[in-house]
């Protein structure tokens, strides 16, 4: 997975963790407030249909005569302008019958509610919001007739009936009265809050039910894209951040190999000097001896002969003194004293890692091919990493003068028998036939501004090892082609290389 898909999956796990939670307390707040009113609503109700009961019971004990009139004795009971609803009030005696446009079952009702001893209703009306209610007395009995929308107490209902969208009906059987419609859509199908309660009468056991239709508005998506946006400029800033840590560790790392380059290239230097200038000071020293000897023979002024080439002599000893003292202090350690297991394919990735910037800058395209798993190395860490950064560098640089589009970098790693090989080859001019065979000498160079020591470092190194670096011929692509041997799973450097 490439870095940046993994700040988006990054983006999109906390985005969606907020906004989920952002969603979740809007809901959990929605279905707070629902579940009150719901429990106050049916309250409220059944609160007026206890009122019912009460006012029947009060005429059944009190007797009050009525006209035969029900709507009349409403009015004049000052009941309707109490109780709204109640829209008739109706006198069974025996020379009395109920009035004839109420339900023909009112006398079974009446006699139910004698045997009971409390009202019963009449719910064949339900659907157009009429309820019948009987209790029977002695020696007369009293019916109400009910328009049960009107119970609904406006100034104490929680729901604002024009704009809630709660659809709250009642039921009884298969009567339903509707008393708020909700939203246009509350009646379809989807994920709703639903609430069931009958109403707390003996005599007017209606059911009530509520029901809230969630939609995709109801959720605070203001919020939630504030925090997606948020939670974009945070892990931008970090990634940032992140980036810049990396580069700044990249360029660290790639100064502490420049600096060990540097040293490896002064420890060349100063040990090449050192041969040179060995030999022509040791032949002064035998020159100086023999002349001393020579000069035993003559008779002039043998003495002050004899001591101007003794101190020649020992002005000769003591520069091949100083000379092998500085060889000594240049000199590079021993390799295998700091050796560890090392994966070659870890140690490239680590490499291109490094340059990934100039890769990029330069717009050269790397195909690194392994082919299968490879055994791993007792190896130098430091000096397999100098090795690769020199070669991945000269590569980079020979494709300077050459067109982006055509710039390739090709790594193949292999194994044959107890070696491993590396080959690294560019897509650049190549390496000149007149420099072919001193190609590894010191200061041999094809740049300006090149010392011309890297590949002569990079092959100690190696050999230091047990292991060689050659240019090699491959059609893959025009440029040069180098190539790393190294044995595997090394304990020791052998004190002879054999070619693989």
């Amino acid at each position: 997975m490439k870095p940046w898909q993994g700040w988006l999956l990054a983006w999109i796990v906390t985005a969606a963790a907020g906004a989920g939670w952002l969603a979740q307390q809007r809901l959990q707040a929605l279905h707070e407030a629902f579940t009150t009113n719901a429990r106050v609503a049916h309250r409220l109700l059944s609160q007026q249909m206890v009122q019912h009961d009460a006012i029947l019971a009060t005429l059944a004990l009190l007797q009050p005569p009525l006209t035969a009139d029900a709507s009349a004795n409403a009015v004049t009971s000052e009941l309707a302008r109490l109780y709204p609803q109640i829209l008739g009030v109706a006198q069974h005696r025996p020379d009395q019958p109920w009035p004839a446009h109420w339900p023909a079952t009112l006398s079974t009702l009446e006699q139910q509610s004698r045997a009971s001893g409390h009202a019963h209703m009449d719910t064949s009306q339900l659907a157009q919001g009429t309820l019948f209610l009987v209790q029977a007395g002695a020696p007369s009995s009293y019916a109400l007739q009910l328009h049960l929308p009107a119970t609904v107490p406006a100034e104490e209902w929680p729901y604002p009936a024009s704009r809630s969208p709660v659809r709250i009906w009642l039921t009884q059987g298969e009567q339903t009265l509707i008393l708020q419609a909700g939203e246009a859509e509350a009646t379809t199908d989807g994920w709703a809050w639903t609430q069931t309660k009958t109403l707390a009468s003996p005599s007017q056991a209606l059911d009530l039910h509520e029901r809230y239709k969630l939609h995709a508005r109801l959720l605070p998506w203001w919020p939630m894209l504030a925090w997606a946006a948020l939670c974009a400029l945070v892990l931008a800033g970090l990634r940032a951040a992140w980036q810049q840590r990396t580069a700044r560790l990249r360029a660290e790392q790639l100064l502490q190999h420049g600096h060990v380059a540097r040293l490896n290239t002064l420890g060349e230097l100063a040990a090449g000097m050192a041969h040179e200038l060995n030999q022509p000071l040791t032949a002064i020293l035998s020159n100086s001896q023999a002349a001393r000897r020579l000069l035993d023979d003559t008779e002039p002024d043998l003495d002050a002969a004899r001591q101007a080439m003794a101190q020649a002599a020992e002005q000769a000893k003591r520069a091949s003194g100083v000379v092998g003292r500085l060889r000594r202090l240049v000199e590079r350690p021993n390799t295998t004293a700091h050796t560890q297991q090392l994966s070659l394919q870890h140690a490239v990735n680590d490499a291109l890692y490094l340059l990934e910037a100039e890769l990029r800058k330069h717009q050269i395209q790397v195909q690194h091919v392994v082919p299968a798993p490879l055994l791993p190395l007792q190896i130098d860490p430091v000096a397999l990493q100098q090795i690769l950064h020199n070669l991945l560098v000269n590569a980079l640089q020979a494709m300077d003068k050459i067109p982006p589009a055509e710039r390739r970098l090709e790594i193949e790693q292999a194994q044959q028998g107890p070696w491993v090989y590396l080959r690294v080859q560019d897509n650049g001019p190549g390496i000149a036939p007149e420099i072919r065979d001193r190609l590894f000498t010191p200061f041999t160079t094809t740049r300006s501004q090149g010392l011309g020591l890297g590949l002569t470092l990079s092959e100690s190194l190696a050999e230091s090892m047990g292991g060689h670096l050659r240019l090699v011929e491959r059609a893959a692509l025009r440029g040069a082609c180098f190539e790393l041997t190294l044995p595997a799973r090394i304990t020791a450097a052998p004190t002879t290389h054999a070619q693989p």
